[in-house]
């Protein structure tokens, strides 16, 4: 039975889950995935679960492409005032954390129990993230990317597209395996993150090659340029 553990309970995957967008950001790619007052955000997140979202994903920093610089502590002001609000009316409710900065992620896992963390840059823009998700050991979601929100863009040449994607999962999923980390890896291709139009629908066309590392797949599309 494919499934992931969160937060000590195993989630049933025999069909895909939804994971709902909430971004505390000006910014973000998609306007409606933007709060900004607690109204919106708690009103934002009854609305995702009432529509099936089984997991709120909450991002305080924009990775669009293009997307404005943020400082570490503007992003965690946001994410913790923002995390503070969801457990005190969600408190069972699953929350994935939308960063790259190991000092965000250890405040929303030790403070706010958050029950996973997706770094769109898998380890790549924080040294000392992989480290702490490790001793952390709960699920991480490796996406593939390539440079910042700054510079994606810039970066789509691949002589082979999903050889070099699958050789990119394979190295850190046995850096992270090698320090010890146990819990559940969750792929994420990383629709539009330095890839063209045409190479999202070519990763979209062999995801099932994806399944070679017997992991869980996130696929993040919605209303992305591609669509």
């Amino acid at each position: 039975m494919p499934h992931i553990v969160l937060n000590n309970q195993l989630v049933n995957l025999d069909n895909p889950i939804i994971m709902g967008i909430i971004n505390v950001t000006p910014d973000s790619f998609f306007s409606g995935s933007r709060v900004s007052q607690t109204c919106d955000l708690i009103q934002r997140c009854a609305t995702a679960i009432e529509q099936g979202a089984q997991i709120i994903d909450l991002g305080g920093y924009s990775t669009r492409p293009g997307a404005d610089f943020v400082s570490p502590q503007e992003e965690l002001n946001r994410v913790s005032a923002a995390l503070k609000e969801i457990r005190a009316h969600f408190p069972n409710l699953y929350i994935s954390v939308d960063t790259f900065r190991a000092s965000v992620a250890e405040v929303a896992v030790k403070e706010y129990g958050v029950n996973i963390i997706n770094d769109v840059s898998a380890g790549m823009l924080d040294p000392e993230l992989l480290p702490l998700v490790a001793k952390l050991n709960i699920p991480y979601i490796l996406m593939h990317s390539k440079g910042d929100p700054q510079t994606m863009q810039l970066q789509t040449q691949y002589q082979h597209l999903i050889p070099e994607i699958l050789q990119f999962f394979a190295q850190k999923i046995n850096l992270l395996r090698e320090s010890g980390f146990t819990a559940d890896i969750i792929i994420d291709p990383g629709f539009g993150f330095a890839k063209t139009t045409q190479q999202n629908f070519e990763i979209l066309h062999h995801l099932e090659q994806f399944h070679i590392f017997q992991s869980q797949l996130l696929i993040g599309n919605s209303r992305k340029t591609m669509l």
